[in-house]
């Protein structure tokens, strides 16, 4: 896919007013990764006015929803379905007629291996050193113990974790990526005003872990964005990501019994 550019795209004149363009972008964000903001700044501001430090305290991700293991699948199942709506309602709304249909998005599907080869490597790249933040983080006391993986042990666990990945990358890149990039260049901004605005949501969703998440995140987007803006491809970020968070998910028992201190869990 060739890189695009402010002229690309019809501007908003020609296809819907500004104004109602920017209603859409609220209306998207306020179903998803918008909301998750939200609550995580929100959530930041609790956990620093408590007595207790930022390194005491843990957000755990992926949480038992029942006491009951087949109501506690339903659940988890249900809530991975219901957070993929948004990204199906994106691709309605930027679907084009000709071929490739979700070109506005950054997905077309001509270069399978290439994508997947790239998202591998982006995961290698972007994987060793997120690490190295979250330690960073945790020795400065700026970041909360992560526990990834807070579900009862179950035949279904895993898959769950993994389809948790899933939804994960494909939620994240296609709208903070795909979306936010198509309708932002349509309302003309420039290509670094829309990887700053990009990397800065990506990174306040984080919050909820602390502040190394949040920088860790933001220079992520920063990195996702400008890579981006000169590829117009957006399945190499979903695989990296998904790759990513899967380890984590998945590692995390071995990690928490290897390094116990790392993550608040008593030795």
């Amino acid at each position: 896919m060739k890189k695009f550019g402010a002229g690309d795209f019809p501007l908003p004149e020609t296809i819907a007013s500004r104004r109602r363009v920017w209603w859409e972008i609220g209306i998207v964000l306020g179903l998803s990764l918008g909301a998750s903001a939200a609550y995580s700044i929100v959530s930041i501001v609790n956990r620093t006015t408590r007595d207790e430090t930022l390194a005491s305290q843990t957000a755990t991700i992926n949480q038992s929803l029942s006491e009951r293991p087949i109501f506690d699948l339903i659940y988890q199942l249900m809530g991975i379905f219901f957070d993929l709506v948004p990204v199906a309602l994106v691709a309605f709304l930027l679907w084009q007629v000709a071929r490739p249909h979700l070109a506005r998005l950054g997905i077309d599907g001509a270069h399978p291996a290439r994508d997947v080869l790239h998202g591998v490597a982006l995961a290698l790249v972007i994987g060793v050193p997120g690490i190295g933040v979250y330690l960073a983080g945790r020795a400065l006391g700026i970041t909360v113990a992560v526990n990834p993986a807070g579900l009862d042990a179950y035949w279904w666990t895993v898959p769950v974790l993994l389809l948790s990945a899933l939804r994960a990358g494909v939620t994240e890149e296609v709208i903070v990526i795909g979306y936010l990039f198509a309708r932002l260049r349509d309302l003309g901004w420039g290509s670094w005003p829309i990887i700053l605005t990009s990397a800065l949501l990506r990174g306040s969703y984080h919050l909820y872990q602390g502040f190394g998440a949040f920088v860790g995140n933001v220079a992520m987007g920063i990195l996702f964005g400008w890579l981006y803006a000169r590829t117009g491809r957006v399945l190499p970020f979903v695989i990296a990501h998904v790759l990513i968070d899967a380890t984590i998910f998945v590692g995390y028992p071995w990690a928490a019994a290897t390094f116990p201190a790392l993550f608040g869990v008593p030795a």
